[in-house]
């Protein structure tokens, strides 16, 4: 276990370096470049080393350590709560930051600058996470080094059923996360956490469960096993369809690209009285005024 207190050691330290950086880049930064320069590449940097060490404790872990699934499952929750916590809005996603300029929520060029961002902090963090391994802290570290140079792809099926489980996931994420977005933290974020880490668990063995393509690309984009025509095809293409769909779901039109509600017909709520009944009844008023003062007038003496 003392591996393990290792890895939670280094989640905690990530988190609270992250954390300084949000607060210089607040008072260092103007607002607009805080938004979607300095809080992405901080969340992305987060993000990425988190998982890269937690993935490393699922495939090292169970026969390593002697710890089961369900204790990775538990981090991953609690890393995710963690995360919605401390992010400060940022998603870290690029399809989050697509489907916000779908939503006519972001322009072009604020959009572009996340998605950069968040591909440097995902390099960023890849990067320091190598150089955290390379110390070899714990045996677990000394297995992912000796096994580092042969990892293979986390594709486990198809690639047709790959891009699907991607894309499942992928709409799930995002219509939870849509029908989440006016609620408060206290419940978008255990809700949110819970949604991964049932995702995680039910699509993992198949093809990893990322439904992020910045966090695949750098995990296992290098990796042996398939092309970086397959990978492109199951972690871009697949959520990024599953974002659309769920998008499409959700408002029933993409604001983006056309106005028009194909799914739901929009109503109005309050039913407007017809012109004949609305006369009849204007005209009834002065009769029952005049019937009114005449019930209420009082004898002469």
């Amino acid at each position: 276990m003392a591996g393990l207190n290792v890895s939670i050691a280094f989640f905690f330290l990530v988190v609270g370096v992250c954390q300084v950086l949000r607060q210089l880049s607040k008072r260092l930064l103007s607002p607009g470049a805080y938004d979607c320069l300095a809080r992405e590449l901080a969340g992305s940097l987060q993000l990425c080393t988190s998982c890269l060490e937690l993935r490393m404790l699922v495939e090292i872990g169970p026969w390593g350590g002697g710890f089961g699934p369900d204790v990775v499952l538990t981090l991953l929750f609690l890393l995710f709560t963690v995360h919605g916590t401390s992010f400060d809005g940022a998603s870290a996603n690029p399809t989050v930051s697509l489907q916000e300029f779908l939503l006519l929520e972001s322009n072009l060029a604020t959009t572009a600058t996340k998605l950069l961002a968040q591909g440097v902090g995902m390099g960023t963090g890849w990067a320091v996470t190598k150089l955290y391994w390379s110390w070899e802290l714990t045996h677990f570290h000394l297995i992912q080094n000796l096994i580092a140079s042969e990892c293979s792809s986390s594709i486990h099926t198809s690639l047709h059923h790959a891009a699907f489980v991607e894309g499942t996931c992928s709409f799930l994420f995002h219509l939870v996360l849509l029908k989440l977005c006016q609620s408060r933290p206290m419940y978008r974020v255990p809700a949110l956490a819970t949604t991964v880490t049932f995702l995680t668990y039910t699509a993992g063995p198949f093809t990893g469960a990322f439904f992020n393509p910045a966090l695949a690309m750098v995990t296992t984009f290098h990796c042996s096993g398939n092309s970086f025509w397959d990978y492109v095809q199951v972690y871009w293409l697949g959520p990024l369809g599953g974002m659309l769909a769920a998008l499409l779901l959700y408002q029933g039109n993409i604001p983006r690209l056309f106005q028009r509600n194909l799914l739901y017909s929009q109503k109005s709520k309050y039913k407007i009285p017809k012109a004949r009944v609305t006369a009849h009844v204007e005209g009834d008023e002065p009769q029952r005024k005049k019937k009114g003062e005449k019930s209420n007038s009082k004898p002469r003496a």
